[in-house]
């Protein structure tokens, strides 16, 4: 390993960043060495500026890739290589604005049906249920679950934020069940190593097979179980403000994006709705 690249994991690691993070600022950097062949500190600022107009313009990356991109090279650069600034421009062709395909409750009902094994089926029913990014999924540990207060807690999640999430008695009740069976420890849902959470594309990969055996051919990922949580809160009349919580969302404008695809959205229900309980009831 570099000298470079220990100074950077440690400034990282200084500033607890998560592991994703670490890993896709690594490959950037090592992305960019590798373009010019050469030590990454002794680029210029043009040479910087041309490779993001290669990734805009020959590889043609994604607004998102590319800023992510920018975010860590600026990142090494200023905090670890202590430039005064970074001053880079970056143009990206605008964004094309798409209309996510809603799973439907039958469809998601369809999709879990579709599970090999109890841990899988669990999976998508707390990702459902709870409406959690994925990373969110597959950090959970078996003491993050207050039974007694119905509440999940979620450790540094997205902004490195921890937040206490509904458990519906539906999904509290299948969680006892599936521990009681199993008995995991620490982690909820663990790997092929009992002592190491399943991974995020374990989890990916599970729930493409099972879309795909459902015969479901809406184009999306797992995170689609949490746009149909959002959806279908807000059908069953959750707060604004309770669901821009249960989410994890920073502004209100985010949550509030879902309400295009609930046209009668009235408030009238404080704590949602039970959708595990729903799903398996067949409503």
């Amino acid at each position: 390993m570099t000298a470079l690249r220990k100074k950077m994991i440690a400034a990282m690691r200084q500033r607890r960043y998560s592991v994703r993070t670490h890993d896709s600022y690594l490959y950037a950097v090592k992305s960019l060495a590798n373009h010019y062949g050469k030590s990454p500190d002794k680029l210029s600022v043009e040479e910087i500026q041309r490779y993001f107009d290669y990734l805009v313009q020959v590889r043609e990356l994604s607004a998102a890739s590319c800023r992510l991109q920018l975010n860590a090279l600026r990142f090494f650069y200023v905090k670890v290589l202590g430039w005064p600034e970074f001053t880079i421009k970056l143009v990206v062709p605008k964004k094309a604005e798409l209309i996510p395909e809603l799973l439907t409750r039958t469809e998601v009902r369809k999709i879990v049906a579709q599970c090999e094994n109890d841990k899988h089926r669990m999976m998508l029913l707390t990702c459902y249920g709870c409406g959690l990014r994925v990373g969110e999924l597959v950090a959970t540990k078996v003491r993050y679950i207050d039974g007694e207060r119905h509440l999940l807690r979620v450790d540094q999640g997205k902004g490195r934020k921890d937040r206490l999430v509904s458990v519906s008695d539906g999904l509290l009740g299948d969680l006892r069940v599936y521990w009681k069976r199993y008995r995991p420890q620490p982690w909820m849902f663990t790997g092929q190593q009992m002592d190491r959470p399943i991974s995020i594309q374990s989890i990916q990969r599970v729930f493409s097979r099972c879309k795909a055996k459902a015969k479901i051919e809406k184009v999306g990922g797992i995170h689609g179980l949490r746009h149909a949580y959002a959806t279908h809160q807000l059908e069953a009349g959750m707060p604004l403000n309770e669901l821009k919580h249960q989410l994890g969302h920073k502004d209100i404008r985010t949550t509030l994006r879902y309400v295009h695809w609930v046209p009668n959205y009235q408030e009238h229900n404080r704590h949602g709705a039970d959708l595990v309980a729903m799903l398996e009831k067949g409503k």
